[in-house]
This record gives C-alpha cells, sequence and structure tokens, in this order.
C-alpha cells in the first residue's frame, strides 16, 4: 500500500448547533429577573432594539410580526431543539405595526403590570372565582385575585451582618494586638454564632500566647448577642444562663449534663442537680427561653426576593394562567431608525462594512424579538398542562397533589423533555394556594394498595404530617404510620415512611415521646 496525499470526498450528517439555537436554549433556562438583565444587554449592544416597557406590553405572550402576518407562520412551529427555527425566528417583518396605537388599556385581558391591574373592573362585572373548575387551556392570560402592593423588596430593611456587628463591637472595646485577635476569632464564628476555629491555631499564626487569646474570647463573648462565641451548646446556654443571673450550682451541672436532658433522664437529672421536680421545671422552662444560635438573628446575607414569573387564578371560565409581564420588558425593532441609519451609509468598502453590520443587527433584533416571543409561548403551554395535570392540587390541596414526570409534559404538548425541564427552571408560580417552584409539581410516586391511581410523594408526606400532629399521648411508631397509611390507600414501606418523616423534619416516635416528657415537666 503506497503512502502518499490524496483527494477523498465523505458524505456525513450532524447536528449543529448555530449560536443562535444555543442561545434559545439557554433563554428558556433563564428566569423573568435573568431575562430582564440579559435584555438590558442587548438594548446596549443593539441600537436597532428599544424597549417598550412592561407598561405598553400585553398580558398575554403575542408576536409582534401577527398584527402584520397572522397567517404568514404557525406561532407553534418554533422549537428550540430543532435546528431549522433559527432560520425561522430571523425571517423579518415590518416593526411599523409593533407598538399600534389603538390600543383599549382597559380592556380586561390588558393589564399594564401585571395581574392586579384590571381586577376592580373583573369584580364589578362579576367575574369571580369559576363554579366548575374546568380549564381554559388556551394560553389567555386573565386577571387573578392578587392584592397590589408594594413589593417585598421593600419590607426588607437594610440588615448588618454578625461578621460586621461584632466587628463594629470589637473596635469599640478592643485596640492594638488585642483588636487583631480578637479579628481573627470573629472571622472564625460561622453565621449561627459558634466558634469554629482552634484558639491554638489562631496564637500560633499571630504569635501571641494562648492565655492572651483565650483573655479576648472571653470579651467577645461579653459582646450583644449573648452567647456568640461559644464552642459549645452548653457553653452557649451557660453564657445565656449567667447573663440573666441565672447560673446557680443546679443549673451549671444541668448545663453541664445536657445528653442526660436531650434522652429525657429527669430523675437521673434531679438527683444530680439535688432538686425536686419543680424546680426542675422551673430550669427546664428557662432553658427554653434561651437562644441556642445567638448568631441567627443577624443576616449573614442580604435576604433576596423571589418574583414569580407566572400567575394563576381561577375565573368562572376556568384556569387563568398569565405570564408576569411586569419583570419582562416588551422589546421593538426601531425600523424607521434602521431605515435612517441605511440612507446615511457611503458607498465604497466602508459602505459595505457598515451595510454588513447593519443587517447583523437587525437580523439579531428580530430574532431576538421573535426568540423572546416564543419562549413566553412555550412557557405558558408548558405550565397551562402542568394546571391541567394538577387540578385537584389547585382545587383542594397538597394531598391531592400526583405524581407527574417531565415526560409525561412533553408528550402531551409535543415538546422534548429537555426542553420541558429547561423550562420549570429557576421559574415560579403564584397562586392562591401559595408561591411554588415550577419543579415542585413533578414528584415521584406512591402506588395505591386498592389498584386505584398513585399518589404523589408530596401528598404522602402531607399525610404522615397530619397523623403526627394529631396523634396526641399515644406516639404513633413508623409501623403504625405505615398501617395507617395502608388503610388510607397507600402502598408504602415503613423505610419509605421513615424516610419521609425525617425530610419533613419530624423526629421519630422516641424522640417525639422524650419531647412530649420534657414539654409535661416544662
Amino acid at each position: 500500500m503506497g503512502l502518499g496525499p490524496r483527494l477523498d470526498l465523505r458524505q456525513s450528517q450532524s447536528l449543529v448547533m448555530t449560536p443562535q439555537l444555543q442561545q434559545a436554549i439557554k433563554l428558556l433556562a433563564l428566569s423573568n429577573l435573568e431575562i430582564e438583565g440579559f435584555i438590558a444587554e442587548e438594548l446596549e449592544r443593539n441600537p436597532l432594539l428599544e424597549s417598550a416597557g412592561p407598561d405598553e406590553g400585553g398580558s398575554e405572550p403575542r408576536d409582534l410580526a401577527d398584527t402584520r402576518d397572522a397567517d404568514a407562520r404557525d406561532p407553534d412551529s418554533f422549537d428550540p431543539l430543532e435546528p431549522a427555527t433559527a432560520d425561522q425566528l430571523i425571517a423579518g417583518g415590518d416593526a411599523a405595526a409593533d407598538a399600534p396605537l389603538d390600543v383599549d388599556y382597559a380592556a380586561e385581558t390588558f393589564h399594564h403590570d401585571g395581574p392586579t391591574d384590571s381586577i376592580g373592573d373583573s369584580i364589578a362585572a362579576g367575574d369571580g372565582p369559576g363554579l366548575d373548575g374546568g380549564l381554559r387551556l388556551d394560553g389567555a392570560g386573565g386577571g387573578g385575585s392578587f392584592e397590589e402592593g408594594a413589593g417585598f423588596e421593600a419590607t426588607l430593611a437594610s440588615e448588618i451582618s454578625l461578621h460586621d456587628h461584632l466587628l463594629a463591637q470589637a473596635g469599640a472595646a478592643l485596640a492594638g494586638t488585642d483588636l487583631a485577635i480578637a479579628a481573627q476569632l470573629i472571622d472564625q464564628i460561622d453565621e449561627a454564632g459558634y466558634l469554629t476555629g482552634d484558639c491554638m491555631d489562631v496564637a500560633q499564626r499571630l504569635r501571641v500566647p494562648l492565655a492572651r487569646v483565650e483573655r479576648v474570647l472571653a470579651t467577645i463573648q461579653t459582646f450583644e448577642p449573648t452567647g456568640v462565641g461559644a464552642r459549645t451548646l452548653a457553653e452557649c446556654l451557660t453564657l445565656q444562663a449567667r447573663e440573666a443571673d441565672r447560673c446557680d450550682p443546679a443549673m451549671a451541672r444541668l448545663l453541664a449534663n445536657l445528653d442526660l436532658l436531650a434522652r429525657g433522664a429527669l430523675p437521673q437529672l434531679r438527683r444530680l442537680c439535688g432538686v425536686d421536680e419543680e424546680d426542675m421545671a422551673d430550669m427546664i422552662r428557662e432553658l427554653r427561653d434561651y437562644d441556642p444560635k445567638p448568631g441567627l438573628r443577624y443576616g449573614s446575607a442580604r435576604v433576596q426576593a423571589v418574583t414569580p414569573d407566572l400567575f394563576v387564578a381561577r375565573t368562572r371560565a376556568g384556569w387563568a394562567i398569565e405570564l408576569n409581564s411586569a419583570t419582562l420588558p416588551r422589546l421593538l425593532v426601531n425600523r424607521s431608525y434602521h431605515a435612517e441609519l441605511a440612507a446615511g451609509i457611503a458607498g465604497g468598502a466602508a459602505g459595505k462594512e457598515g451595510k454588513a453590520w447593519l443587517g447583523e443587527c437587525l437580523a439579531s433584533a428580530n430574532w431576538l424579538v421573535k426568540a423572546l416571543d416564543q419562549r413566553a409561548r412555550t412557557i405558558m403551554k408548558v405550565a397551562t398542562e402542568i394546571v391541567k395535570q394538577q387540578e385537584a392540587f389547585f382545587l383542594h390541596g397538597v394531598a391531592h397533589l400526583k405524581p407527574l414526570t417531565l415526560k409525561t409534559v412533553a408528550d402531551a404538548i409535543g415538546m422534548h423533555e429537555s426542553t420541558v425541564s429547561r423550562v420549570t427552571s429557576n421559574k415560579y408560580l403564584s397562586c392562591e394556594r401559595g408561591f411554588y417552584e415550577l419543579k415542585y409539581f413533578f414528584t415521584s410516586g406512591i402506588q395505591s394498595s386498592d389498584g386505584g391511581d398513585a399518589a404523589s410523594a408530596e401528598a404522602v408526606k402531607s399525610h404522615i404530617k397530619a397523623l403526627i400532629a394529631a396523634e396526641g399521648d399515644a406516639i404513633l411508631s413508623d409501623d403504625k404510620l405505615v398501617e395507617l397509611l395502608n388503610a388510607r390507600g397507600f402502598d408504602i414501606a415503613r423505610r419509605t415512611v421513615a424516610k419521609y418523616r425525617e425530610a419533613i423534619g419530624l423526629g421519630s416516635s422516641v424522640q417525639r415521646r422524650r419531647q412530649r416528657v420534657l414539654g409535661r415537666a416544662a
């Protein structure tokens, strides 16, 4: 076989992810607030884009070309996982019809900021909750029964962190080397207020005597909040008892034997402390008033409000589902400005480069507007199917939540499972029952003992929580919970009950019995 250069022709097929298609897929996973930041960057980069603002957009996702060429394309023809859609999105149109001036701002289906702007008109018109509980699956966004008011962000005070609070007190109480030692110690105090480091390490690092570090730590333990800087729970409670002038010998022995208190060994504790039942009850009641995690009174980081991406409300016609347009500005393509720029471009090589750049800006603007519109349509389609599948939850609560998978929703709406996964990521839904992430509605199932429909794991957890809350003095073991759940139609194993019980933060029967004994003693 001879070695040498030669030319060969080969034919192959491969899936090419264009940059626009990759960006379209990325847009699906972003929340409305993240989309708002993305749009702000595009507005700075592309001179042909302009924001109409949330007050000028409709409540329903609407293609800007619908008023111009409603029959020219199928609004559901775009699937983010199909390569051909990038070319469909680039297809242009006349943006003169993008912002019609004859909009009825008082229309029931038109809301300026969100689902609350026309509530008054809806109530006046008698649009109360629906009586039939049916679904309106056309994707229209009706008004929801949500109260207008200041955002949650307005209620968040500017909180100082525990670290800054302790440093401020150290600066007022210490100076020089002691202040440097205090700074090192404060850096090792966690958000609960406990010292996680070792005094010996601090002493070796700063080359100071260990006794001096211990003395500075004792000063820190006098700071607010009381109990901060402790190394153990017993030390934290002891500091608080001293502050309350309640650290007598009996209380000191009780704090030194918290393990016995946790086990409910009250007779042994009474003998160690040398007190009777009444005094022991007073001491336990005193301990309950102390804070085992004093540092949590101060925020380690500012609380961030989560804004809903969707609103769901029940109306006479069924379920009204609406995108939160208050956090999603409406983009427009300024074609008049494009015409001005095109007219001002001179000829020659520089003119060709200018026209090419202007053409890229126009194509990018057209694609982004339509990609955002299709993103909204996809979210609405997925949310509508979720509401349809989980209608019993919206009507009756978590006990009626059904098991649901991404594949079930994907098959129902004719999309890929990965598309549904991206759509439900970082998206939140607000309804009359509360505030939920879209992922919440996808849960595993527990088979029915009578051969009926499977039940959601969240529904089983709610039943376990209700049974334990109503158990009274007869503490229910996990075996007894299995029997009661089987009687309610859930075919569930004991280890599953234990797993679900621990997931919702409930202790075992032994732990609950000890808590009951301690509660009666206090």
